[in-house]
């Protein structure tokens, strides 16, 4: 990239360096042998407030991501390192203006957290972390069940609204005669039965947060006067005729997807341009097999039952499973798992018969799961400072190991199948050891 790199392999020789280099650019890493990076770049933003400093860490978790952009995090990306993406970041960072975090919200017990460290959950927290550190609208976008409004009261509790109400409102919940009457409130008179004034959850929300459920059920009609409301900081109660101002933050979250609803006529698209100025997308529990493990012990932990750990068994029949239904569901399973286990140890017999006999019945890797398959086996050859080829003969002798025996075990058909040189397919299995007779 035409760039001269100091290196350093501990805090304290990265913080010499620091002060003799006067670099440009930081690459820092949060697992350093004599410190926290994140302590470290603290350090940095006293002495330098303006320069840019790259995290990068194999701990790729919602705090760190979240610590990091308080912190004063510039960009955050997560090993094993995309050489492509790295050179884009660098060379955009060296362009980029560093502003000083806001101040940290006191700690408080029971705080919102998401669990997970996957390689799936890594732009979620990477996108959480980016609206935590600023004041627009936010879209949380996800199928049912995955934590949307979980995400919406982290972005709140770690924004600098912190301090003001975090308001709820579920879209899908009202009809439309008293949808606009919650959010926005009415007059006395409005309609039959409004017999004083009501605030609406607009203004309950002032200073802080509304959280706007499943808002792609908001008719149109609707979706104007909400649309006043996101760009103008202006609402009217229903049977008013008085402007009122208001300062809030919209977050809304949706399992539906919107550009579609806005093709299809439901949807206004001026109204999701102004929603959508930050994206948080979730992904399903089935591209999450890795968070599979911390998610189940923390749920398990919930419960007023003995069952506390899970057999090797029993994890492997829910890694298979599909999870229509998310993290929602696999609390629910759990909990039924825990409520019929006598011990401290949920087996397969204890999982309920549906979820049994669908785990059973799907492949060991099923085709929605496979990116996030060789992600993990990437993750772990990696680690192990394996090259290229040794990456690429593993899985060439794998498919060639399956491929084999649906051919009845002759090099000859299946070399004819692939459309290669029969003495090349040869080479190959005796090379990767796999037997195919005479």
């Amino acid at each position: 990239l035409g760039h001269d790199p100091v290196t350093a392999a501990s805090a304290a020789r990265g913080l010499r360096s620091f002060a003799e280099a006067a670099p440009d650019l930081v690459v820092l890493d949060i697992g350093l042998p004599d410190q926290s990076g994140l302590d470290l770049l603290a350090t940095m933003r006293e002495r330098a407030p303006q320069m840019p400093v790259l995290i990068v860490t194999a701990h790729g978790n919602l705090q760190n991501a979240v610590d990091a952009k308080k912190a004063g995090a510039t960009g955050y990306l997560v090993k094993p390192l995309d050489l492509e993406q790295l050179a884009a970041t660098i060379r955009s960072l060296l362009h980029v203006e560093v502003v000083a975090p806001p101040p940290a919200p006191p700690v408080e017990r029971d705080a919102p957290f998401l669990i997970g460290s996957s390689a799936a959950m890594q732009p979620a927290f990477t996108a959480i972390a980016h609206a935590c550190a600023c004041d627009v609208p936010v879209l949380i976008t996800g199928p049912t069940g995955i934590g949307k409004s979980l995400a919406a009261r982290i972005v709140h509790r770690h924004s600098a609204r912190h301090a003001g109400p975090f308001v709820t409102l579920s879209c899908a919940s009202l009809p439309e005669s008293l949808l606009e009457s919650e959010l926005f409130g009415h007059e006395r008179g409005a309609f039959t039965g409004a017999d004083g004034q009501r605030i609406g959850h607009v203004e309950r929300a002032a200073g802080g947060t509304l959280f706007l459920d499943e808002i792609g059920e908001v008719p149109m009609a609707l979706q104007v006067k909400l649309l006043r409301c996101v760009e103008e900081k202006v609402i009217t109660r229903v049977g008013g005729r008085e402007d009122l101002p208001v300062d809030l933050r919209i977050v809304a979250a949706t399992n539906q997807d919107l550009d579609a609803a806005v093709a299809a006529g439901r949807f206004r698209e001026d109204l999701l341009y102004r929603l959508r100025v930050l994206e948080i997308e979730l992904p399903p529990l089935r591209e999450r097999g890795d968070d599979l493990p911390a998610l189940c012990a923390f749920l398990l932990a919930q419960f007023e039952r003995p069952a506390r750990s899970l057999a090797a068994e029993t994890m492997a029949l829910l890694r298979r499973y599909e999870w229509p239904g998310n993290v929602r569901e696999l609390r629910n399973v759990l909990e039924h798992a825990a409520a019929v286990c006598s011990g401290s140890v949920v087996l397969p017999a204890h999982l309920p018969d549906k979820v049994r006999r669908a785990a059973e019945r799907a492949p060991a890797v099923m085709p929605g799961r496979l990116d996030a398959a060789i992600r993990e086996w990437l993750d772990g050859r990696l680690h192990d400072g394996q090259s290229y080829d040794a990456l690429h003969d593993e899985l060439d002798g794998l498919l060639l190991r399956h491929l084999l025996p649906r051919y009845d075990g002759k090099p000859t058909l299946l070399a004819r199948a692939l459309g290669m040189n029969r003495a090349t397919l040869r080479r190959k299995l005796r090379d990767y050891g796999i037997d195919y007779g005479a």
